[in-house]
């Protein structure tokens, strides 16, 4: 991708929902140079445009990282088929003690029990995983965005939502799920589209599912593989964090443009951060100069992502990403 394309790319990010002609004013270009520029990145699965559920108010679940050691030969077999299940969000193969790194969603505790001692075991070549529940998350990969964009172009095109710190769900009712499938295989379907598909009227259609939106339920995202936007190095950090300080550490982390995601979790080191940089010389400035100022960090578990086989439930092909595959349990 050129310059242009990565700007787009990343207004898309920004506000995935947005018309081609509210992102060519943010970023200063004719609306048919947009259209034409992402509508071919898409068509090509250079980007894919979808949606992820806040897991925990919506009654699906509770994510859970893991770290898994395979059987020396075995990654690419081992990634592939924990890709396959429909319960794992992203699956990536990794430098360090652990092979393989996964997140899934597992409905109850006695799910995770299940998977874990039953069925992950029955996958030929892993030989130990250890899960990391998460407790709470601070930034998700849908709130993040390439930094190719100005403040101003980012404030343009970003969508004033309510205040954050909103009362719990008790899950969605069927038709929020509904449309939150259609929004989910397609993050840019229409209102119309919508309210064809379900029978609904346009008002009610475009009433409810900005309502997901707007309520946090669902958060649209445009998925592109980091290194087509000229981010080449790809980390996981697993850290230790003293536990008065663990809150106001994962909230200013989750703040730095490079990190893409930030979560605190059970285990040994208590906040997951995954970061992206152009170069391992930026990644080690960012460990010195940013995660170096906490000094209630006291550990440091670094590794690097070697390959991508799944994101956001949407599985990879090289740096392509393919389409949705929305399955049910």
């Amino acid at each position: 991708m050129d310059v242009l394309d990565r700007r787009l790319v990343a207004a898309l990010q920004v506000s995935p929902r947005a018309s081609w002609g509210e992102i060519g004013r943010a970023v200063g270009e004719h609306e048919r140079t947009v259209a034409r520029r992402l509508q071919r990145l898409i068509a090509d699965g250079v980007v894919r445009v979808t949606a992820i559920h806040d897991d925990l108010r919506t009654g699906h679940g509770r994510p859970v990282h893991l770290h898994v050691q395979v059987r020396p030969g075995a990654a690419d077999h081992v990634a592939g088929a924990l890709a396959e299940r429909h319960d794992t969000r992203s699956v990536y193969t990794l430098t360090g003690a652990a092979d393989i790194g996964c997140e899934l969603v597992a409905p109850t505790r006695e799910d995770l029990h299940r998977i874990l001692s039953e069925q992950l075991t029955g996958i030929d070549g892993i030989e130990r995983t250890q899960a990391q529940v998460v407790l709470h998350t601070f930034r998700t990969v849908a709130e993040w965005h390439a930094p190719c964009l100005t403040e101003q172009e980012v404030a343009e095109l970003r969508p004033a939502l309510p205040p954050a710190c909103l009362p719990d769900e008790d899950g969605l009712s069927p038709l929020e799920q509904q449309i939150a499938d259609l929004l989910v295989a397609d993050g840019r379907i229409a209102f119309t589209a919508v309210a064809e598909r379900l029978g609904l009227s346009l008002p009610t259609a475009r009433r409810r599912l900005t309502s997901l939106i707007e309520r946090r339920l669902l958060l649209p995202r445009a998925e592109v593989e980091p290194a087509l936007l000229g981010l080449e190095v790809e980390a996981m950090l697993w850290l230790k964090a003293r536990p008065h300080g663990l809150d106001r550490a994962g909230r200013q982390l989750a703040a730095h443009p490079d990190v893409r995601y930030c979560a605190a979790t059970t285990g040994s080191h208590s906040l997951i951060v995954q970061v992206v940089a152009a170069h391992e010389a930026d990644l080690y400035r960012f460990l010195t100069g940013v995660v170096g100022r906490h000094d209630e960090i006291t550990d440091i578990d670094l590794t690097l992502i070697t390959r991508a086989y799944k994101r956001g439930h949407l599985h990879k092909s090289g740096l392509l990403t393919l389409d949705h595959r929305w399955e049910t349990p």
